[in-house]
């Protein structure tokens, strides 16, 4: 398990994973906890994105109790397969077999031709990508800052898009300036009764108090839970990831357990499986099942939609009302190992999966 909890002090890599403390004084990597083999907190049943061993009852979907062992879920691919031949793994021009002219292919800096030595140089960047980088929203949404005229580059408002600026130029937004901060990725098992967000005008908990002493960086919840539902909840100042994650268009998989007041009729399962109309429109899981055969109030129900409390309001219009929801997947992140109201850094394999799009 990585560096988790108000409590642990240990400083975070620079990759963004974190460390535990032993107990001892001494701490230890973190391991990635990986898709597989998370148990909904109340013990019954797994669901899980690997690649998996049964299917829900429903015969619809399934939640593996073992793990995708490093393949994603379509199990032809394999990640990273290493660095190409003859190119910087980072891709980004090649290296001349020959005597150098001048610059490299890649444009970047320039060699002088009586020495041979590299002159170091700035890059310049575009606005969009700056500020993007500091992680406020994502280049698209940048590129509509910057037409609307609210970004300043050294006190000059900036309108045409596809200005580009020095690194250690002062851009600013609403008058505060944006920096280029090192990317951070959290993950946090929400508590029950704190509000998703980072502010709010009630005085109500908000998960920001449960992550304040995570790190420097300014970082923010990615998509929203319910202040009484539980369970797995991102937090990065990657703006960019984080409009990939909660954009409709990549659907991105989410996975609860949930808590019934009373038993859910065989019946009405089927037509929840078949889809309802709500008021904003018709909706179907896309797999759902009971926990055991045991357990008719307790239900696993895997979805793709984002909409505003949509799980409570299926189960309400048919008659149920919803004691506890639980998110025990996201998007290929579980709360394995991860107790209530802690929270730790993602891995960078998690990281890298998340931004390959390895997972739904």
């Amino acid at each position: 398990m990585g560096r988790s909890g108000q409590h642990n002090k240990g400083r975070r890599s620079p990759s963004g994973a974190g460390n535990r403390s032993t107990g001892n004084g001494s701490k230890v990597r973190s391991r990635s906890p990986g898709p597989g083999k998370g148990k909904p907190e109340g013990g019954k049943g797994s669901y899980s994105a690997g690649t998996g061993k049964g299917k829900p009852e429903g015969g619809k979907g399934s939640y593996s109790k073992g793990s995708g062992k490093g393949k994603p879920e379509g199990g032809k691919d394999s990640y990273l397969k290493g660095p190409g031949k003859g190119k910087p793994e980072g891709g980004k021009g090649s290296y001349s077999k020959g005597p150098g002219k001048g610059k490299p292919e890649g444009g970047k800096g320039s060699y002088s031709k009586r020495s041979g030595e590299q002159k170091p140089m700035e890059d310049k960047v575009r606005l969009n990508k700056f500020i993007a980088a500091s992680g406020i929203c994502s280049r698209r949404e940048a590129d509509q800052l910057i037409k609307a005229g609210l970004i300043k580059v050294n006190g000059k408002t900036i309108t045409e898009l596809g200005t580009k600026v020095n690194p250690g130029d002062d851009v600013r937004y609403n008058g505060e300036r944006m920096r280029n901060e090192q990317k951070v990725y959290l993950l946090l098992n929400k508590p029950k009764d704190y509000v998703t967000t980072t502010d709010d005008p009630k005085e109500r908990k908000i998960v920001m108090t449960l992550i304040k002493n995570a790190c420097q960086e300014r970082i923010y919840p990615v998509g929203r839970l319910d202040r009484n539902t539980t369970g797995v909840l991102l937090f990065t100042n990657d703006g960019e990831l984080a409009k990939k994650l909660t954009h409709p268009g990549y659907n991105k998989k989410k996975i609860y357990h949930i808590f019934l007041e009373k038993a859910f009729a065989a019946g009405d399962m089927k037509k929840l499986a078949d889809g309802i109309t709500l008021d904003d429109g018709f909706i179907q899981p896309d797999a759902i099942s009971y926990v055991s055969s045991e357990h008719k109030r307790e239900i696993g129900l895997e979805i793709h939609s984002g909409r505003n409390r949509i799980v409570r309001r299926m189960f309400e219009s048919m008659g149920y009302r919803v004691n506890k929801l639980d998110r025990v997947y996201f998007a290929g992140l579980t709360k394995k190992n991860l107790t209530r109201g802690n929270w730790r850094f993602l891995t960078d394999k998690e990281v890298s999966m998340l931004k390959m799009n390895a997972y739904e």
